[in-house]
């Protein structure tokens, strides 16, 4: 997988004619329908989730739904396949990747959402977790939640490191109330193999 920033979308998009930002039309067969649930095409949830009411059925497309909307947005776009990251939850070629979701204890106030990318060695998953961070919790105006808390799973290699710095993040943002500068996140990570986050 490879991010890109809206800087960079804007830049990329017009080089690869024919590129839609959702990776197909409605009627391709390579994908699910926006509005369906299908379980054995997304993660299954993982360690971040447990003990926390997941969302199924229309819960979940309710919220992937406002992630696809907010991912346009700020382009939190996956390169390789040339779409918006939350349309990786219906490739029905990369079942078991994407993001599943938790309200916190039961709480609509704070929501989970664990990543799964479809490799260990994805290189982009810091990118794409730090995206998604800031598109949830920089336009936090556009849903209900205070705090939209993001993880990387753990069977990424560097999951650890990841979600180090999503924790980071996420102390600063409810201390603060507004989402990290991203010039300061660029330089708590100089001399990092990830790409600077959105």
């Amino acid at each position: 997988m490879f991010g890109v920033t809206g800087r960079e979308r804007a830049r990329v998009r017009p080089s690869m004619p024919g590129l839609s930002p959702f990776g197909g039309g409605s009627d391709d067969a390579t994908f699910d329908e926006r509005g369906e649930f299908v379980p054995e095409h997304i993660p299954e949830p993982r360690s971040f989730l447990a003990d926390h009411e997941v969302l199924v059925a229309d819960a979940h497309v309710a919220v992937h739904g406002i992630a696809r909307e907010l991912f346009e947005e700020r382009g939190v776009y996956d390169m390789t396949f040339g779409y918006n990251l939350a349309r990786l939850n219906l490739d029905t070629r990369h079942p078991g990747a994407g993001f599943r979701y938790a309200e916190e204890g039961g709480e609509r106030n704070v929501l989970r959402a664990e990543f799964t990318p479809t490799t260990a060695f994805c290189p982009q998953t810091h990118t794409l977790t730090i995206g998604a961070f800031r598109a949830w919790n920089g336009l936090s105006e556009r849903h209900d939640y205070e705090l939209v808390r993001i993880r990387a799973a753990p069977m990424h290699q560097e999951s650890e490191a990841v979600n180090e710095q999503l924790r980071s993040l996420e102390q600063e943002y409810r201390e603060t109330g507004s989402v990290p500068d991203e010039r300061e996140e660029s330089a708590t990570t100089e001399g990092s193999t990830a790409d600077a986050p959105f």
